[in-house]
């Protein structure tokens, strides 16, 4: 199947295929209640391309009908493809850069077994940088550290995993770090580099719902990222997600969050300790 984000011209489809302002709204609920993420008005235009242009594609009459499919088909496969267009990855190696330090000072007081949880780990910039800190940080780090990296999104978490990035993107990394732990791409791959297996090996890479039953089982985790994340949902979610997390943490793990989120004033289950990280009570 193409991607929702397919750039053909939407001038091309017909008018039956076009969003209405109740199609918007009726989107909006089924990705909140698929995902949590709250559609804002001003994605209004973005939408209307998007699902016009998935519902021709796929041989729907009207945005409606594609719309009214999803809803009576809950595991359909294409509910992969409606909440992959809606995801924002917005990334980069060593983004906050306070927190890894924060993270390297935490690991070293800590205990093996080991264990992180990147919880939006998009494509893999984060989670790259968290192991790499490992690595940095612990002693014989191939023994006893591990760090589970997920996302609701197939296609960022399938990047993930390929661990190649133009070397635009590892700007932020140090020319020490880059020797350690990228390799550089030659021929077609020029420009290019790739992870390293001293650190792909660290990291299991999987497709997660932050909305789903079934979760890790209590005192998993020493810490967990959900950092520029939790801003996509409604307080309620905000909430229900947060209590989620700390019967996950190990006593005194760390929740690292993003640096316009503040989970003060939503639960109990945590306590602010630094800028943007919290502490399980």
């Amino acid at each position: 199947m193409e991607p929702l984000n397919n750039q053909n011209s939407i001038f091309a489809l017909p008018e039956r295929a076009r969003l209405t302002p109740g199609d918007f709204e009726y989107a909006a609920r089924l990705l909140q209640s698929r995902a949590g993420i709250v559609l804002g008005e001003h994605k209004q235009e973005m939408a209307g391309r998007t699902l016009a242009l998935r519902a021709h594609q796929v041989g729907h009459a009207s945005v409606r009908d594609y719309l009214d499919d999803l809803s009576r088909n809950p595991h359909s496969p294409e509910w992969e493809i409606f909440v992959n267009s809606f995801t924002i990855n917005h990334t980069a190696f060593f983004r906050e850069q306070h927190h890894f330090e924060i993270l390297a000072r935490f690991v070293r007081t800590r205990r093996k077994p080991i264990s992180i949880w990147c919880s939006a780990a998009s494509t893999g910039e984060e989670p790259y940088s968290i192991a790499i800190t490992l690595r940095e940080s612990v002693p014989q780090p191939d023994v006893g550290v591990s760090i589970w990296a997920t996302d609701i999104d197939t296609n960022a978490i399938q990047k993930a995993r390929d661990g190649v990035y133009s070397q635009e993107r590892v700007k932020p990394v140090s020319d020490e770090y880059l020797r350690k732990y990228f390799q550089r791409g030659t021929g077609r791959r020029a420009g290019m580099v790739r992870v390293k297996d001293n650190l792909r090996t660290m990291i299991e890479f999987g497709v997660f719902n932050l909305l789903q039953k079934d979760w890790p089982p209590p005192a998993t985790f020493d810490a967990i990222f959900c950092r520029n994340t939790m801003i996509y949902f409604d307080k309620d979610t905000q909430v229900k997600v947060l209590e989620r997390f700390a019967p996950t943490l190990k006593t005194g793990g760390l929740l690292f969050a993003g640096h316009s989120e503040n989970f003060t004033y939503l639960t109990d289950a945590f306590r602010l300790q630094g800028q943007t990280v919290y502490v399980k009570t």
